[in-house]
């Protein structure tokens, strides 16, 4: 049993959910495909997927050994990728997609420095918010928000994007600061219809409590600039993302409120058309971004 592939052709299982789907991804007969996964679990001496009539699942022991294969295979694609990692070699035109406020704040800053460190590189940024067909748009890149649904697409975790519930001293000078999530239902809040719920805010106490609190409003839009610009109009409280928020934050123009409730944080992913011979540019631009996600990032943010 060739070890690598075995390894190789499971995870690509795990990820399409499929033999049938993986053996076509990784242009191997469906019989290999199932033959190489038993010979792995029988080299381990331990099942990996539970199969059925209804398709596949992972054991426990199968969750645990597919996370340690992907860190193997990452490190493996990128110790591959040096051979044409050179700066001298890192060229061409790299097409990212992003939305459009994390495009603005956070990635357009970002490339400027990018581009400095590789003087052959021309970037083309698509910031859209809505997802694009990277195939289809002959897009590189993108970074996305929020879990992976499970696709033929490759992936990158980043780092975490986190959110804080805000609003202007003006409007809380009319209106009584909420200490506790029921009391929220007596405000007027900013309804972002993108995340976070919609019209039902999730928190979570220091204790672990879960809440689900139904919000309404006068303004419901799926723009967060515009849900920042009411809410620095004082027209009532909103979500958002520390990035988009960090600037008012710090000219005290908003203030965070119930910051011991934790609200939901979005996953930061790059996402590329293939997990398989991943461009050097792509590669480059994906270990560029990767540090500088950690900690509290959105604090850097001019």
């Amino acid at each position: 049993m060739d070890r690598l592939l075995a390894i190789q052709i499971y995870s690509r299982v795990v990820e399409t959910g499929s033999f049938s789907r993986a053996a076509r991804d990784l242009n191997l007969s469906q019989p290999t495909t199932t033959k190489h996964v038993a010979s792995l679990e029988a080299s381990l001496g331990a099942r990996l997927l539970n199969r059925n009539t209804r398709g596949i699942s992972l054991t426990e022991i199968g969750t645990l050994y597919y996370e340690k294969c992907k860190t193997i295979l990452r490190e493996l694609e990128e110790a591959d990728s040096i051979i044409g990692q050179r700066n001298d070699e890192i060229e061409g035109i790299l097409r990212i997609s992003t939305s459009v406020a994390f495009g603005r704040r956070v990635v357009a800053p970002l490339m400027i420095d990018f581009l400095k460190y590789n003087p052959r590189i021309r970037v083309d940024l698509n910031c859209e918010d809505t997802y694009v067909d990277l195939v289809a748009q002959g897009i590189d890149v993108a970074l996305r928000m929020g879990k992976l649904a499970d696709s033929s697409l490759g992936g990158r975790y980043l780092g975490a994007n986190p959110w804080a519930m805000v609003a202007s001293s003006e409007y809380l000078k009319e209106h009584a600061e909420p200490k506790t999530p029921h009391e929220l239902s007596s405000h007027d809040c900013l309804i972002y219809s993108s995340v976070q719920g919609d019209d039902v805010w999730h928190l979570r106490s220091p204790d672990g409590e879960r809440y689900s609190v139904p919000v309404a409003g006068r303004l419901r839009s799926n723009n967060l600039a515009t849900i920042l610009s009411a809410a620095r109009a004082h027209l009532g409280i909103a979500i958002l993302p520390l990035y988009v928020a960090a600037r008012s934050l710090r000219s005290q123009e908003l203030v965070q409120l119930m910051r011991s409730y934790s609200l939901q944080e979005q996953e930061i992913h790059a996402v590329f058309p293939s997990p398989k011979l991943v461009p050097p540019k792509v590669i480059a631009f994906i270990n560029y971004m990767q540090g500088k996600f950690k900690g509290d990032w959105w604090l850097n943010l001019t």
